[in-house]
């Protein structure tokens, strides 16, 4: 089981590396093609609600994306570290709205889907089905 971990101050600019390095992992790791697009797409949602939950609470903790290849099965994981108050969608101050919104378009886009908290926030795990190696040949 590869791993590869990309961390990232929760700033909106560093969103599009983590979406394009998702993306190529994805690929290498044999999501099919036909999903590369909505793959981006969550992890794109995902990075941006962890950042907006960073600068909405003042955090300047990094961002972990964690892109996790298994036999049958590729995981991103998506933690923030805004604080176990407001991990899974629960930040307050007019924000559950943006939350929820962002969460309905990540379950959308990805058939397997859990939000949850973690050591230091809220934690999104995505998973897509992968080829199997020996499809290729």
């Amino acid at each position: 089981m590869a791993t590869v971990e990309l961390r990232f101050s929760a700033l909106p600019e560093h969103v599009r590396t983590a979406r394009l390095v998702a993306a190529a992992v994805a690929r290498r790791a044999g999501v099919d093609e036909s999903v590369l697009d909505e793959l981006r797409l969550a992890v794109g949602e995902a990075c941006s609600r962890a950042v907006a939950l960073h600068q909405r609470n003042g955090v300047d903790g990094a961002v972990r994306v964690a892109l996790i290849e298994q036999e049958k099965r590729f995981l991103i994981e998506v933690a923030d570290e805004a604080g176990p108050a407001h991990a899974a969608g629960a930040a307050g101050g007019g924000s559950e709205d943006e939350d929820a919104l962002g969460l309905a378009v990540i379950t959308g886009l990805v058939e397997d889907v859990e939000v949850g908290t973690g050591d230091d926030g809220g934690v999104i795990r995505m998973s897509w089905s992968v080829a199997p190696a020996d499809a290729d040949a």
